[in-house]
């Protein structure tokens, strides 16, 4: 299986019960209360305070650091693709696209960069991955730059125009033979 629903924080409880998810990671600002869906486990739920940010240095804001991407590989790591994977955060657009890029990552690695992000693209006009998280994801998982350059190539997304949710593959999709 092996697919990502991408959402933003309004849609979650509706988007969980329609795909069948059961395991959740919400990039949230920090003390941002919300309410976890039941049909989420709450041992496979994922809760990482940080605002969307592209830099560090901005006050009392948190941005994106190397602990939160570990965060996010560690728990995709540990989700056994037989059911989808919610990821969200306020609106779908920034934190949640980019941690699903480095989901797809630790769960599949020898994948194609410049394929992944094209896949984004095809599933959302909107997404417009994070920066920070991008570049140190490409950073931590070893990939030479190759993300970082293929989120550039599928550049800014659409204006937003209200939320809208979407289905990522974490995995291409195989040729039968």
């Amino acid at each position: 299986m092996g697919r990502i629903v991408v959402a933003p924080l309004p849609k979650i409880a509706e988007l969980a019960v329609r795909h069948g998810c059961r395991e959740m990671v919400s990039l949230v600002a920090p003390r941002q209360d919300f309410h976890r869906p039941a049909v989420i486990s709450a041992g496979r739920h994922l809760i990482l305070g940080v605002n969307d940010i592209a830099f560090a240095g901005t006050g009392k804001l948190v941005a994106p650091g190397e602990e939160h991407v570990a965060a996010i590989l560690a728990f995709a790591r540990g989700w056994d693709r037989q059911a989808p994977l919610l990821v969200h955060c306020q609106m779908g657009v920034s934190r949640s696209p980019a941690a699903a890029l480095l989901i797809a990552l630790a769960v599949e690695p020898d994948q194609d960069d410049h394929a992944l992000a094209l896949r984004l693209r095809q599933a959302s006009v909107q997404a417009t991955p994070n920066a920070r998280l991008v570049e140190i994801g490409d950073r931590v998982l070893d990939r030479g730059g190759r993300l970082v350059a293929a989120v550039r190539a599928i550049g800014r997304g659409a204006d937003y125009v209200g939320d809208s949710p979407f289905v990522f593959s974490a995995v291409p999709e195989r040729a039968e033979p």
